[in-house]
This record gives C-alpha cells, structure tokens and sequence, in this order.
C-alpha cells in the first residue's frame, strides 16, 4: 500500500507497547481487505492522555485500540461506550463515528470466539478462571451471560477474586461463583470442564512458572491460557504431556483485532472468517 493524503490512520495506545503484535496484525488485515489505512502504535503517559484523545479528535483518526492501562481510564475522555463495554467497565475499541468517539469491549467475545472455531460448547460447563485482573473481567462477565453451569476463581488475591465474583453475580446470579486462592483447596477439581488461564504466569519474565499443578483434574478438561507469547507456555507443555485438550492465546488476541475492524469498518461475518487466515503467519513472530 502506498500511503497518500488519504490514507486513514489506525493505532494503539497503552504503555508499555513495545513488542506488540497489533500493528503487525491490523496492517495485515488492511492488506488483506485492500483498505488504504495504516495502524501504529504510541506509547502514552498517563498524564498526556487527555490531550492525546483531543489530538485524535483534530486529526480525524478513525479509530484505535486501548491497551493496559487505560482500558478503564479512557472511559472518562469518550463520549459514549457501548453496552456490553458498560458492564465489563472497560474498553479496548474505540470508533471515530462523526467526531465522537464511542468505545467498544472485544475482549470478552474474542476470547469466546475460540470456542466457537474449536467448536466447544459451554453450555453446563464448569468452569475455573485463574486470575482476577482486567483480562479476568472480560472473560469473567462474558461466561456470566452464557448458559454455563458454574465458575470458580482462582487467585493470590481474593479482594480481588470477591469483586470479580461480585460483579459476574450482578450480571447472572444464577450462576454459582466460588472463590479460592491459587491452592485450589476448595475447588473440586474433578468436576472442572475447562481451565482458563488469564494470570501472567507463564510469560516474561516468567516464563518458567505455571499458575497451578494439574494434578487432580480430569483428562477431559480443557486447559486454555490466554498467554500467546510464548506460544507454548509451560502450563500448556505441562498439560499436552499429560495429554489435556490445550487452547493458546493466539487465536483469542486475533479474534479481538478482527472484532475491532469489524466495529471500524462494518465487517460482515464472511469477511470475519477471511481474516484468519493471518493466525499461521503471526505464529512466526511468536517464536
């Protein structure tokens, strides 16, 4: 693509945003969809912020991804948010619609997007969330609004499991939510269907540590950890050994790139489907 005066600008904004892989993935996507825009990204202090989204404004930026840490923080400079975005209490997407900046949450359904393409169903499913930080919450609300039979929350902090219990509760109180520390004491194991790792664990600078042991579960349960780099964190070469039906990161973070052009561009599904074609080369810069 040659970039000319109508070229439309794309970009991230977080800190730090070293070594992200979304301009690599948004780009991609422009190519594949033929689309004249380009997507950087900035590096932003939190004392810049403001005057950074009235820059956007001036500029006409179409739109831009959040990232840690102002997924909540960006809220307070939107002029509006979408729903689903409102009971996550958090953004990721926001669209330039006629000058006002809208924002979007498409972290929650990239993340169940992968059990769509894995063809999982989580219906009466069990399922164990290991962490309870800004990743946790996406995930936490959108298994809040599916039929799924039970969660628990596994985390060293439990304020912050409660809350993140509090929260899923207030969105579907019919789901029973337990919270425990990463020990699992009180968690019955052999009833979990599905793991999903949304802690740090496993990627720099520890690489080396898994979130929990294994031991106790069943063969049929699912581990997913939304870790992509590395690709194969230990807790998903620990579980492969041991013969678990292991999910990685990858395909969530493409899933919630695809959903934000589906939200800048007005996508349809057929071109959603297209898009991931682009998994396999990202796995070349994952290694």
């Amino acid at each position: 693509m040659e970039i000319t005066w109508s070229t439309k600008l794309y970009c991230l904004i977080g800190n730090p945003i070293d070594k992200s892989l979304s301009p690599i993935i948004h780009n991609n996507i422009f190519k594949i969809l033929n689309e004249n825009s380009i997507y950087l990204a900035f590096n932003v202090e939190e004392k810049n912020l403001k005057n950074l989204i009235n820059g956007f404004k001036s500029m006409n930026v179409q739109g831009f991804n959040v990232t840690i840490p102002y997924k909540k923080k960006i809220i307070d400079y939107l002029d509006d948010i979408s729903p689903e975005a409102n009971i996550i209490g958090a953004v990721n997407t926001v669209k330039n619609q006629n000058g006002k900046l809208i924002g979007y949450n498409t972290d929650g359904e990239g993340f169940l997007r992968t059990f769509y393409d894995e063809n999982i169903d989580l219906k009466n499913k069990n399922i164990l969330i290991l962490g309870a930080g800004g990743a946790a919450y996406g995930i936490g609300v959108s298994l809040g609004l599916k039929e799924i039979k039970s969660i628990s929350i596994g985390n060293r902090n439990l304020e912050k499991a409660y809350l993140l219990q509090k929260r899923i509760n207030k969105i579907n109180s019919n789901i029973p939510v337990t919270v425990d520390n990463l020990s699992l004491n009180n968690i019955e194991k052999e009833n979990i269907h599905i793991i999903i790792n949304s802690t740090s664990i496993g990627m720099y600078p520890m690489e080396n540590l898994v979130p929990i042991e294994l031991n106790g579960f069943s063969k049929d349960t699912i581990i997913y950890d939304i870790v992509y780099k590395p690709q194969n964190t230990q807790l998903i070469e620990i579980a492969k050994l041991k013969g678990f039906k292991t999910l990685g990161g990858l395909s969530m973070l493409l899933n919630q790139a695809i959903l934000s052009q589906k939200i800048w561009l007005d996508l349809r599904e057929d071109d959603l489907n297209r898009l991931k074609s682009i998994e396999g080369k990202l796995s070349t810069y994952l290694k």
